[in-house]
């Protein structure tokens, strides 16, 4: 990827929150953070009103398909409110999308973004060391696998940004995939086959065999790359999921619990909940809460 200057889009527009009584205002920029094949990836930075100093970004990602119509939709209904609300300026990562792409390209766009913030902090006014991260379901496996992957870039990177850091300092996500090979129970392989087989195309061609999947499964799933160090990291996760089963989420909590993660990793179920619930934008309070706690160290 060839060095390039940050480029402003065409529009940056003064828009009102769809919540609350006072409808705080927020400004709305798109940036691109990339280049793929001659084409843009984009970020929106979304600015509140009252700007805390911290920066999150926001997975707009599902089935490992991103577009700003799903951005806009999560702006929309209030989604992003809450944090928002506390003054997170809040980076919401479009990033190439299947089938065109598969997950780890689709990771590698994640790590440029997170890379491309740090880089540009100073002008969006965020601290470049405390970065949140959240997101459902694929945005959710995106999240952890920065939580768990996140970290330096190459030295010799051409461009000065993909030598920065990738690393985030908390994680926060609804319904995760975390391990594709065990999936709703030990060796149940869903690498693009069995319950996910209509995803695919974001598995590509080493969904193909056993012996390709039983390699590849291991390369996209964060609970391989479970680290004592990892940040804090809160799941969210329906007991009735009946596409990412809540098994996903415990396996995780049980990796972490052996490997002596020494960060706090909480699970919290809703039950009879399936993939997704109404109100499912409150329980963003959540991860407000979380982001005060473990980015700016505030306490309930």
């Amino acid at each position: 990827m060839i060095p390039f200057r940050p480029v402003l889009l065409a529009f940056a527009f003064a828009c009102l929150a769809a919540h609350g009584d006072d409808k705080p205002s927020y400004i709305r920029t798109e940036v691109i953070y990339g280049r793929k094949h001659g084409t843009a990836l984009t970020l929106d930075v979304v600015k509140p009103a009252k700007p805390n100093g911290y920066g999150v970004l926001y997975m707009a990602s599902g089935g490992f398909f991103s577009s700003h119509e799903a951005l806009d939709g999560a702006l929309k209904n209030g989604l992003l409110a809450p944090v928002l609300d506390r003054g997170y300026t809040v980076f919401g990562v479009v990033h190439g999308s299947q089938p065109r792409f598969v997950i780890p390209e689709i990771t590698d766009d994640i790590h440029r973004a997170v890379r491309f913030v740090r880089a540009h902090s100073a002008e969006h006014g965020v601290k470049p060391d405390h970065f949140g991260i959240f997101g459902a379901s694929a945005g959710g496996h995106l999240s952890l696998t920065m939580g768990t992957q996140g970290g330096p870039g190459k030295a010799d990177a051409q461009d000065p940004i993909d030598r920065g850091s990738s690393a985030v300092q908390a994680v926060a996500c609804f319904f995760p995939p975390t391990d594709f090979l065990d999936w709703r129970s030990t060796g149940d392989d869903a690498v693009g086959v069995g319950i996910l087989a209509s995803f695919k195309p974001a598995f590509g061609a080493r969904s193909d065999t056993a012996e390709s999947r039983a390699v590849f499964g291991k390369e996209i799933s964060p609970i391989h790359f479970i680290r004592p160090d990892m940040p804090p990291t809160l799941i969210i996760h329906g007991d009735a999921d009946k596409l990412v089963p809540i098994h996903q989420a415990e396996i995780f909590l049980k990796r972490c619990e052996d490997v002596g993660v020494k960060a706090p990793v909480k699970l919290i179920r809703k039950p009879g909940a399936d993939h997704g619930w109404a109100g499912i934008d409150k329980d963003i309070v959540i991860f407000a809460d979380w982001f005060d706690e473990h980015l700016r160290g505030l306490k309930k």
